[in-house]
């Protein structure tokens, strides 16, 4: 069995989370390959290193002091060499780097090697081989991700090595230089590597201990989800929860490896599973639903036309209005002479009235309203469609509360029921549509 892991930042920000990353990995002989972040923040007001690294470019660049920023990166990595008693001559690879830097290496270079050294600590700290991700995860000359050709490298690097440290969040160009993944970017490092070793599990260590039904900032305790399928996700990272996103898993996603999101502080605890499907009906048709999440600031357009059902083409003249702005839309309610178009404010900027005049104009409805300050609620569950009652149970939740619902959209798949209501009564009905279905749990 090949397991692929891969730890964040403040698993791996000072020595002591070193020894608990040692004492994980070495726990179980099944893993084999694992993909480090830079050290991140060991206190509130720490600084990622990643952080301090950017500002170093950024004073290299603008010809402003960077020694002391430079010294404080060197005061990390060294700390954590000295106190795991290890022989890295971290500070001349360190040195060799800010040569590079002070030559116009640039920002992702400079970026990338907060993982880069990050992994040469862990490689000799385990005893396990270094590679360097820029020979094997690569990007065309657009600096598009080259899937292909990635995969295939990793595929043959691996098979060299029984067990190997490969460091994230950045890959190389077709002429050698460095590039590299959106921030974040080491959970898509790690997906590669799974995908590449063809692993059996693909296990993304972190500083929480899996998923959480609802946000714990707005309900107190929520409970972990144990399982959560590719798409539940997709629904829930989309509505702004604090999961994995998309992008960063679709090559596990693609060849069906599972995901156990862990704790590094907590190992013990089983975290979730992200699985292709979930064989346990039984425990679905109990739940119901798997998770809450949802954002604020959407503006509702609504259109209304008598006879629209009949006009040919309504729809796009409509959505047409709104692509001439740029702007994508997030839901389209409808009824026989009705259509509502969700924006999500952020996208809108200053276009709103220039899309309702477009509108006016191109589609001349009866009328047209505006409705600001709306926040969308996505209650996700891939049992839901075998539920008798869920849609009564999260309606009643909100009546109880006293919370009017301004809009409702139920896609074709039954796993999700997103509901709007106003930016103020959010975090209200967050906590009642949790408790209602806690309480029916039980």
């Amino acid at each position: 069995m090949i397991k692929v892991t891969k730890f964040g930042g403040t698993s791996l920000a000072d020595a002591i989370q070193m020894r608990k990353v040692k004492d994980i990995l070495l726990s179980d002989p099944d893993r084999h390959f694992v993909v480090p972040s830079a050290p991140g923040k060991r206190f509130d007001n720490d600084t990622k290193v990643t952080d301090l690294l950017l500002q170093l470019n950024s004073a290299v660049e603008f010809g402003k002091e960077y020694m002391p920023i430079y010294e404080k990166i060197v005061d990390r990595y060294v700390s954590i060499r000295d106190e795991l008693g290890l022989s890295v001559e971290i500070e001349k690879y360190l040195a060799e780097a800010l040569k590079e830097i002070e030559k116009g290496a640039g920002a992702e270079f400079t970026a990338s090697r907060g993982e880069y050294f990050n992994g040469m600590l862990l490689a000799d700290f385990l005893g396990w081989d270094f590679i360097d991700a820029a020979k094997i995860i690569f990007f065309d000359k657009r600096g598009k991700y080259d899937n292909e050709k990635t995969i295939e490298a990793v595929r043959a690097e691996l098979k060299k090595h029984n067990y190997a440290v490969v460091p994230g969040f950045y890959g190389s160009l077709p002429d050698g230089r460095i590039h590299t993944f959106p921030r974040g970017g080491s959970d898509i490092s790690g997906a590669i590597v799974a995908a590449g070793s063809n692993a059996d599990l693909y296990e993304n260590w972190t500083d929480v201990s899996g998923f959480k039904m609802a946000d714990p900032r707005i309900v107190k305790d929520p409970k972990t989800i144990e399982y959560v399928t590719y798409r539940e996700l997709r629904e829930l990272s989309y509505m702004g929860a604090g999961v994995l996103h998309e992008d960063s898993i679709f090559p596990v996603y693609s060849a069906a490896i599972p995901i156990n999101v862990r704790n590094t502080n907590e190992p013990s605890a089983p975290g979730t599973m992200i699985v292709p499907i979930v064989d346990r009906e039984e425990e679905e048709d109990k739940r119901g639903i798997t998770g809450i999440a949802g954002k604020k600031n959407f503006t509702i357009i609504s259109i209304e036309k008598n006879g629209m059902n009949s006009e040919l083409g309504f729809g796009r003249k409509v959505l047409s209005c709104i692509e001439k702005y740029s702007v994508p839309f997030e839901h389209m309610p409808s009824g026989i002479d009705t259509l509502c178009i969700v924006l999500q404010d952020s996208k809108i900027q200053d276009a709103l009235h220039d899309i309702v005049d477009d509108i006016h104009r191109v589609c001349k409805p009866d009328s047209i309203e505006v409705f600001n300050n709306l926040a969308l609620i996505a209650t996700v569950g891939r049992g839901m469609k075998r539920q008798v009652g869920t849609a009564a149970t999260l309606f009643g939740a909100l009546a109880k509360e006293n919370i009017n619902i301004r809009m409702i959209d139920q896609g074709s798949s039954e796993m999700n029921i997103i509901v709007g209501v106003a930016n103020s009564d959010f975090e209200t009905a967050i906590n009642a549509i949790y408790k209602a279905f806690d309480e029916k749990e039980v």
